[in-house]
C-alpha cells in the first residue's frame, strides 16, 4: 500500500514537471510583445519618473530636487483648477457616452433595424477621425457665424446666440459634448455587439412576465452588457483623463483657464517654458490617477458581478 502511494506521488510530480515543460512555447510566443512592451510602454515610463525627480530644462545637465516637483504639483492651484475640469470631462467623455448608448441598444434592441452594419459604422466615424480634424470642425461650428449660431438665429433664438468657445461660462461644457460626440459611437458599437450575444429567450421571458421597457432594461440588457459596460467606461475614462488634442485645437486652454486640463500645462512646461521636470511630474501623476480610477472601476465591476 505504502509503495503504491508514492508510485502515485511519483507519477504526480513528473505529470507536473511535464506539464512546466509544456509550458515554455506558450512564453515564447509572448516574448515579442513582452520586448515590444519594455522597450515601447515601459522603459519610457521609468525614464520619465527618474526624469519627474530634476529640474531639467531638457538641453543642460539637471538638478536633483527629489519629490520637489511633486510638492510644487499639489500646491499649484492652477493644476488644481486643471484637474477639476477633468473631472467634469469624466462627465462628458464617460458618462453621457455609456448613459446614451445603452439607451440607444436598448431602443435597437426592441426594434429590428435594417443595415445595422452600415448604421454601426456610420457611429465608428467620430473615433476613426483624427482628433485634430474633429476639433477643428466642432470650432467651425461653435463659432460666432458658424452652423449652431445660424440656426438658433433661423428659428428666432438670436440671445442664445454667442462665441460659444470664447465665453467662460460655454466654453468647457462645449468642448466637453464634443467628447461625448467623439466617443458615444464607440460605447454604441461595443453595446450592440454584447446584445446580439444575449439569448433572445431572456427577452422573451422577460415580456412573458410584463416587464416593460425600463424593467426590461434594467434586469436583461444592464446585467448583460455588464463587461462591455467595464470596458467602454475604461476607454472613456482613460480618454477624459489623458485629454489633449481636441482641447489645444478648440479653445488652447482659453479663454483664461477655463478649459485647461493637466495635459496642456504638461505640453506647456516641456516644449514653452522647458521645465521637462515638471512636465515629467504632470505626466506620471496623472498616468497614476488614470490606473488608479480605472482599477476601481474594474474593481466595483467584478464585485458586482460576483
Amino acid at each position: 500500500m505504502w509503495a503504491r502511494g508514492r508510485f502515485v506521488t511519483a507519477s504526480r510530480a513528473r505529470l507536473r514537471a511535464w506539464a512546466r515543460r509544456q509550458c515554455w512555447p506558450a512564453y515564447l510566443y509572448l516574448l515579442p510583445g513582452a520586448v515590444v512592451y519594455v522597450l515601447f510602454v515601459l522603459r519610457p515610463l521609468l525614464m520619465t519618473a527618474w526624469i519627474s525627480l530634476f529640474d531639467w530644462d531638457g538641453l543642460t545637465l539637471g538638478t536633483w530636487v527629489g519629490p520637489d516637483n511633486y510638492t510644487a504639483l499639489l500646491t499649484d492651484p492652477r493644476l488644481r483648477e486643471a484637474l477639476l475640469h477633468s473631472l467634469v470631462f469624466l462627465f462628458f467623455y464617460a458618462l453621457v457616452p455609456v448613459a446614451a448608448g445603452l439607451v440607444l441598444t436598448a431602443l435597437m434592441v426592441r426594434v429590428r433595424i435594417r443595415g445595422l452594419g452600415v448604421f454601426r459604422a456610420l457611429l465608428f466615424v467620430p473615433q476613426v477621425l483624427s482628433t485634430v480634424v474633429v476639433a477643428v470642425s466642432w470650432r467651425w461650428i461653435y463659432d460666432p457665424d458658424g452652423p449652431l449660431n445660424g440656426l438658433l438665429r433661423a428659428v428666432g433664438l438670436d440671445a442664445l446666440a454667442r462665441s460659444w468657445l470664447g465665453d467662460n461660462a460655454t466654453a468647457l461644457p462645449a468642448v466637453g459634448l464634443i467628447g461625448s460626440w467623439v466617443m458615444y459611437g464607440l460605447c454604441l458599437v461595443l453595446f450592440l455587439a454584447g446584445a446580439l450575444r444575449i439569448p433572445r429567450e431572456l427577452f422573451e421571458a422577460a415580456r412573458l412576465d410584463g416587464a416593460g421597457p425600463v424593467r426590461e432594461f434594467r434586469t436583461v440588457i444592464v446585467p448583460a452588457l455588464r463587461g462591455e459596460t467595464g470596458l467602454a467606461l475604461v476607454l472613456t475614462v482613460t480618454q477624459a483623463l489623458r485629454n489633449f488634442d481636441i482641447v489645444w485645437n478648440t479653445t488652447a486652454g482659453g479663454p483664461g483657464h477655463s478649459t485647461t486640463v493637466p495635459s496642456v500645462f504638461l505640453y506647456q512646461d516641456a516644449f514653452v517654458s522647458r521645465e521637462v521636470g515638471d512636465a515629467a511630474a504632470i505626466g506620471i501623476a496623472l498616468t497614476l490617477l488614470t490606473l488608479t480610477v480605472c482599477g476601481l472601476i474594474t474593481r466595483v465591476l467584478r464585485e458586482r458581478e460576483g
